[in-house]
């Protein structure tokens, strides 16, 4: 019996995919969402705001536990992006579970800072700055 390659390749795919995955946290899932949300202000390229990188890393040492679990989800998140935009990661850091959550956020939040840009960019961008992922410049 002669089983093709591709065939083979789907039945890996299907089998190990249950196995890997994962579920986020209520911390990581709430770190993940605050942090995709000031991205995406970013992204948008609203007016004033500029990143907080240390402020991001307390934000989630207090919400995870530690700063070395804030990098990891930062690196996490990094390598999801990496990894949608075809780029090379480090794919020891990335997680099935954080891309498929942060598309999800990101999805919602640019479609909202784009269909009202002026509310929706003073609505996420202070709320990431009283949070301490963004600053205001």
């Amino acid at each position: 019996m002669k089983i093709k390659l591709p065939a083979v390749a789907l039945l890996v795919l299907i089998v190990s995919g249950p196995a890997q995955a994962a579920t986020l946290s209520e911390a990581e899932a709430t770190f993940l969402d605050q942090l995709v949300t000031a991205s995406a202000v970013l992204e948008q390229r609203c007016t004033g705001y500029e990143v907080d990188g240390a402020g991001s890393v307390q934000l989630g040492a207090r919400l995870l536990g530690s700063p070395d679990a804030a990098m990891a989800m930062i690196d996490a998140y990094a390598a999801a992006i990496k990894a949608h935009d075809g780029e090379s990661y480090d794919p020891g850091k990335f997680r099935p579970e954080v891309a498929e959550s942060a598309g999800r956020t990101f999805r919602r939040v640019r479609t909202d800072l784009i269909r009202n840009p002026k509310r929706a960019c003073a609505g996420h961008g202070e709320t990431s700055v009283a949070r301490g992922l963004l600053r205001r410049y």
